[in-house]
């Protein structure tokens, strides 16, 4: 169940460059499975995506200022250090955001649109959660967000959230092996996509904020 399914690609923007595709393959990267503070390698990284250097270079510079690498003169680039204390600025924004995209798309989001969006709820609801290790699992969460981003239909507050979801994801990354209930977030997800999909602006809303909060309170518990 862990493989890219064809409504979730969907959901997704295509990336065009190779740029846009060393930056896609490097962020998830950074997001999932490269730890904090490690070295960044940029020909080791061109050399596993089968993209040039000046791409991956290119796409290096943007996660910079995405606050997902950094840089130190004569030292090199490295992944970011992850601190908890970010997790309330994080989260601040989020709340506000996360249920505006919910809204959006609940309002606007054609049937098509909607419709993917009530299959990938089926398809999180079939997923056995105990047996997916935990990069599917943050493949699957990743999915539900930047889908849910997409339908909102504003490409500005799109790229907003997938940058501070991104972050988020790292610290999810960090705690994910602590936490309990997981069952339980994945749950949200199928709430929050079928409500998009009914069209109930004032209900996704809700469960939007929930999420953030709920997701806030259940990594403070973790640490």
């Amino acid at each position: 169940m862990g493989a890219v399914t064809a409504t979730s690609q969907e959901l997704e923007p295509a990336p065009v460059s190779l740029a846009d595709r060393a930056y896609a393959a490097i962020q998830d990267l950074l997001i999932m499975l490269i730890p904090p503070m490690a070295p960044i390698d940029d020909g080791a990284l061109s050399e596993s995506l089968g993209i040039g250097r000046t791409p991956v270079r290119e796409a290096l510079k943007r996660l910079q200022a995405e606050r997902l690498v950094v840089s130190y003169p004569r030292r090199g680039t490295f992944a970011t250090g992850v601190d908890i204390t970010d997790l309330a600025y994080i989260s601040e924004i989020r709340v506000q955001l996360e249920p505006l995209a919910a809204r959006r798309a609940a309002q606007t989001a054609d049937r098509g649109i909607r419709g993917k969006l009530a299959e990938l709820a089926d398809e999180i609801e079939a997923l056995d959660v105990t047996a997916i290790d935990r990069t599917d699992l943050m493949r699957w969460d990743l999915r539900v967000h930047r889908g849910i981003y997409r339908a909102a239909g504003n490409p500005h507050l799109e790229d907003t959230l997938i940058r501070y979801n991104n972050l988020a994801t790292r610290i999810f990354c960090l705690f994910l092996d602590r936490m309990t209930h997981f069952d339980q977030h994945v749950g949200e997800h199928v709430a929050l996509l079928r409500g998009i999909a009914d069209g109930d602006v004032a209900k996704v809303g809700k469960l939007a904020r929930e999420h953030v909060l709920g997701f806030e309170k259940a990594i403070r518990s973790a640490t």
